[in-house]
């Protein structure tokens, strides 16, 4: 009898793990705060910084989707700090 149940519970099905990406989701976050915080000087480059090299380590392990999506939101938030710098420049030259 015991026999039996020890092979019942050897044939259980097992769920089916998850996989995740640990530097995508970090890389993912770091970029989405940096495109929001890309107005204050300091704190917009270090996170801009932070969540390219996070998500350039994390397109390199799967899954990769949000990896991707933080390396398109961290050049979205270069363009973002390109064009506040120019302002600022410009706005530094004007006086």
């Amino acid at each position: 009898m015991e026999e039996v149940k020890k092979n019942e519970a050897a044939a259980a099905p097992q769920a089916p793990v998850k996989r995740s990406n640990g530097m995508a989701v970090t890389g993912f976050v770091l970029a989405l705060l940096g495109l929001i915080f890309s107005w204050v000087p300091v704190l917009g480059w270090i996170l801009w910084v932070l969540g390219l090299i996070f998500s350039i380590i994390g397109v390199c392990k799967a899954p990769r989707g949000l990896a991707i999506a933080g390396l398109v939101i961290t050049f979205i938030g270069l363009i973002a700090l390109i064009v506040l710098a120019s302002a600022l420049s410009a706005a530094a030259l004007a006086f």
